[in-house]
């Protein structure tokens, strides 16, 4: 802000000059389109400047991070052998395979469209097979269905 009035301050300064060094006498001997153009010129150069000033933001720097979070051997298989979901409990909460499917993708932490793209169906279908599974589950909320997917062996 202080640039800004410091450049008005010595555009006032400039034009008290040039009618200190006989205006008139310049008037009369160079058009006036010359002056104005010389005007706008100034200006827009004064406001490129400005403008560069202001825009310039500040660097931000982003780090990633990736951090391995250990699963515990008896959380993930039992028997030590590789995870598989209890098909009685798939059978009895009435679970269809595109429904585990997607209880699965939304385990790994996909969103509705991440999960469409991957089994080429619309975000829509995603939503309603997710809608059903959570009624299935008795939970209203993502986070929630993947917890009781877990606790069900349902998902790893």
């Amino acid at each position: 802000m202080r640039r800004v009035l410091a450049y008005g301050l010595l555009g006032g300064v400039l034009i008290a000059a040039l009618k200190v060094l006989e205006y008139k006498h310049f008037v009369r001997a160079y058009p006036t389109e010359l002056y104005g153009g010389l005007v706008a010129i100034l200006f827009a150069a004064l406001g490129i400047h400005l403008g560069r000033l202001w825009k310039r933001g500040k660097d931000v720097v982003v780090v990633e991070k990736i951090v391995e979070v250990p699963v515990p051997a008896a959380a993930s298989a039992p028997m030590g052998g590789p995870f598989a979901p209890d098909p009685a409990k798939l059978q009895e909460l009435g679970i269809t395979p595109r429904e585990h499917e997607i209880l699965g993708l939304i385990a790994e932490g996909l969103s509705n469209r991440e999960i469409g793209a991957r089994l080429f169906i619309s975000e829509n279908t995603v939503k309603t097979h997710s809608s059903r599974l959570f009624d299935k589950l008795g939970v209203g909320r993502r986070m929630q269905a993947v917890q009781r997917g877990r606790e069900l062996r349902l998902v790893p």
